[in-house]
């Protein structure tokens, strides 16, 4: 089990707030981090192609912080987009657009993508990780039982894929579980493997 890589000390940035989710991939991986809050300004260009923005706003958070990093010192910042019909499906601002947004989820097909950037002083490497989500068709009892109980208002497209809804909604992936979670672990631990390689 790798628990370094160069010897660097691995620290995440997130713009508000560290997911549970991603600390738990961190740990389960084998992996010892440390946790930095810096806010940064989430926006992209509007003609950038809808599964490149992740891996642009990824780059965005390493640049607001790589300035401050030490030479034993590798970033690893991610944004998580869930896009269905063309366009993009943020965090609903209540409960109402959460259940609006798992309506349009129900019986439909939708792109998960994660981007993540590598960053040290010196160096940076970035990729990203698409999941295609198949939700079976939810019942409104449902939806509103899954919103009023969980609360998705902090979650890409309202629903967490390691929550009820997703036990009892979801029919199948094509891709990484983990990318949907919001950390595609597997690829991560290639890049940081190519990092120490260099």
């Amino acid at each position: 089990m790798m628990h370094s890589i160069k010897n660097y000390k691995l620290i995440h940035l997130f713009n508000s707030f560290f997911t549970t989710k991603r600390g738990r991939g961190y740990k389960d991986a084998g992996f010892t981090f440390e946790v930095r809050l810096k806010n940064v300004e989430e926006k992209y260009p509007q003609e950038i192609h809808l599964e490149k923005v992740p891996e642009y706003l990824s780059k965005v958070k390493a640049s607001a912080f790589r300035e401050e990093l030490k030479a034993d010192e590798v970033l690893i910042t991610a944004d998580t987009v869930v896009c269905i019909h063309d366009r993009i499906l943020g965090k609903p601002a209540d409960r109402k657009e959460a259940i609006s947004m798992l309506r349009e989820l129900s019986g439909n097909r939708h792109l998960v993508v994660t981007g993540v950037s590598v960053t040290t002083r010196t160096e940076q490497l970035s990729f990203s990780s698409r999941t295609d989500v198949f939700f079976k068709h939810l019942s409104n009892e449902e939806i509103i039982f899954y919103v009023d109980t969980y609360k998705p208002f902090d979650k890409a497209g309202a629903y967490g894929i390691q929550e009820w809804i997703g036990y009892i909604g979801i029919e199948r992936i094509e891709g990484s579980f983990y990318n949907v979670m919001g950390l595609p672990i597997q690829k991560l631990y290639e890049t940081l493997r190519k990092l120490q390689f260099q």
